[in-house]
């Protein structure tokens, strides 16, 4: 069995990690992250990276790549608790996805407490920073 295909689609706002609330997201940007992520997982691992603040561009990236890849791991941010499109996608196609939030939603605002595409992930990761990207490509192996 060759390497297996999994990208990482981040949402809104995530382009700024880094910099926006560090003292909850960390001072690490995600393109830093994945430079890592792509080499501990270089030898099982073909990894792509998208990113966009559009509901819409994520939904067509979830249909590009939902019938072809080995998994997505997905961090809709604040689509998370407003997107019903994105679950719909999510339903529509056959990859599984895992759902990864930085943060413990949970802990934070009551409206983070739901999720609309909980119910069409294959697991849920949250609150282990960005590591949980890390569980995440996991899963797939």
């Amino acid at each position: 069995m060759g390497k297996r295909k999994i990208i990482i689609i981040n949402g809104p706002n995530l382009n700024l990690l880094g910099r926006r609330e560090p003292e909850i997201y960390g001072y690490q940007t995600f393109e830093q992250y994945f430079e890592i992520l792509k080499d501990k997982f270089s030898e099982t691992v073909d990894l792509e990276y998208f990113q966009s603040n559009h509901e819409g561009a994520l939904i067509d990236k979830i249909h590009e790549v939902g019938f072809y890849y080995d998994g997505i791991v997905l961090n809709a941010g604040a689509y998370t608790h407003t997107s019903i499109a994105i679950a719909d996608a999510m339903a529509g196609v056959k990859t599984p996805v895992v759902e990864v939030h930085i943060s413990n939603v949970h802990a934070r605002e009551s409206f983070r407490h739901h999720s609309y595409i909980s119910k069409h992930s294959k697991g849920i990761i949250i609150g282990f920073g960005l590591r949980g990207y890390d569980f995440a490509v996991q899963t797939f192996l």
